[in-house]
């Protein structure tokens, strides 16, 4: 009875030991998983679970150690600075995207437990601090205050509420956005300062009122936001229908074409024929077969097979570059480029980089060609971007061509290549390879999966 008598007796009197050593199961074990998939269906994340369960463990890890080990306010600003950097170089999610994902939670969080105070500790007619030091109050309000954030992870997912947060924003919009969430968590940290301090005096119209008015104020943000995301990719979306626009005029006027002369070309053959002039008539459709290919090239240059509008854009302009400048240009891509598995940031610059190499290699050339090849190779599960061109510089040293600083080219500061390596190095999955050979040098660019 004694027994009893004492575990009610911890229970029901204030005893933040006791809060304390239960607070640590409920961190690993319901808020961290909650704050991980809060962030995944806000921010849109494709995780694996070796990136969840690291990330909940990692995170759960700081914010004990932060809680125990060091004094207020520095344990706060050490637990969001490492939850940042596990986001940041562990998930690999962008500056933007980390400073959100790192402060959401606590907002969500902070709301919620806003919300239920007043209410709670009025129903129970207990103070804030018994509500915090006694654990016959304490847990009942945490798992209260868990189950409201499951509902709004449930309503987040399947009203599919989240924020397309882009890689390539500008700067500009990559400022809003992270400025009005730091604005947004320290309206709401100042606000639950001020509650905890007043909350038993205050009545519970005025948390009503306040939560009305916080709700309001994220709520305004994220229809700005929202507004401000749908803008940037109409915008994209307008490039890429001129981009075609263009296209779908280069190829009327080229199919238009070969329609005019297709009689010539069938009179030309006959000639051929008649004489029994063979080499003429290979020669000639030599000729006509890399017409075919510029045609067949402007059948590709579709956004339906381009299916990403910033590597279509890219690549079209690309494309009109080398033509620019009388290079013979063959495209494949057989490859769902909205399924790289890398940020597509990263990639467009890769491949930017990769592009105005090679078609400035090949302008040098007699021979000017350049060979694009987007494919998927299941069977090894990767995706292959492989680029060959022709090449004047035989004795280009394919091992230093990566240092800062190297470049064969006039005038160029050599970072191209160097900055490829560095994307390179944050991408574990990522590889390229770099060979030549009498006719061809290739940059063979693998992405894992």
């Amino acid at each position: 009875m004694n027994v009893l008598n004492n575990i009610w007796l911890a229970l029901s009197t204030p005893n933040e030991t006791l809060i304390s050593v239960f607070s640590i199961p409920f961190i690993f074990l319901i808020e961290m998983p909650l704050s991980f998939y809060l962030i995944c269906n806000l921010l849109n994340i494709q995780y694996t679970k070796k990136v969840k369960y690291i990330y909940i463990i990692s995170t759960a890890i700081i914010a004990v150690f932060a809680n125990y080990c060091i004094s207020w306010p520095y344990n706060i600003l050490f637990n969001y600075a490492t939850a940042f950097i596990v986001l940041y170089f562990v998930m690999k999610l962008g500056f933007t995207k980390s400073t959100i994902a790192t402060l959401f939670p606590s907002i969500v969080f902070n709301l919620v437990g806003s919300l239920l105070a007043n209410p709670y500790l009025d129903l129970l007619h207990i103070t804030y601090e018994q509500n915090n030091t006694i654990f016959i109050y304490r847990v009942p309000f945490n798992l209260l205050m868990y189950l409201v954030v499951f509902i709004l992870i449930l309503i987040f997912k399947y009203r599919k509420v989240t924020l397309n947060i882009l890689e390539d924003f500008d700067k500009k919009t990559k400022s809003i956005i992270t400025i009005n969430f730091v604005f947004g968590f320290i309206t709401i940290f100042l606000q639950g300062i001020l509650s905890s301090k007043y909350i038993d005096i205050l009545p519970i119209e005025f948390t009503f009122f306040n939560f009305i008015f916080l709700l309001a104020y994220f709520g305004l943000s994220f229809y700005s936001l929202a507004k401000i995301m749908n803008l940037v990719t109409t915008t994209k979306k307008l490039e890429s229908a001129e981009e075609y626009n263009k296209t779908l005029h280069i190829l009327h006027d080229s199919v238009r074409g070969f329609k005019h002369d297709f009689d010539n070309i069938v009179t030309t053959i006959g000639g051929y024929i008649k004489t029994n002039d063979m080499d003429g008539l290979k020669s000639y459709y030599s000729q006509l077969e890399e017409d075919c290919t510029k045609v067949n090239n402007l059948y590709v240059l579709d956004p339906d097979i381009i299916n990403n509008p910033g590597v279509y854009n890219l690549i079209t302009a690309k494309y009109n570059e080398a033509l620019e400048k009388g290079i013979k240009v063959n495209l494949t891509v057989l490859l769902d480029l909205n399924d790289l598995h890398m940020k597509i940031y990263e990639f467009a610059r890769i491949l930017g980089i990769l592009l105005d190499n090679a078609i400035e290699a090949a302008s040098e050339c007699d021979e000017k060609i350049l060979n694009i090849v987007f494919r998927n190779e299941s069977k090894n599960n990767r995706n292959i971007i492989l680029i060959e061109n022709t090449y004047k510089d035989k004795d280009v040293d394919i091992e230093q061509i990566f240092n800062k600083g190297v470049s064969g080219k006039q005038n160029h500061t050599g970072l191209g290549l160097w900055e490829i390596r560095q994307i390179l190095k944050k991408n574990n999955n990522v590889n390229l390879y770099t060979n030549k050979n009498e006719k061809y040098f290739s940059q063979q660019l693998e992405i894992y999966y």
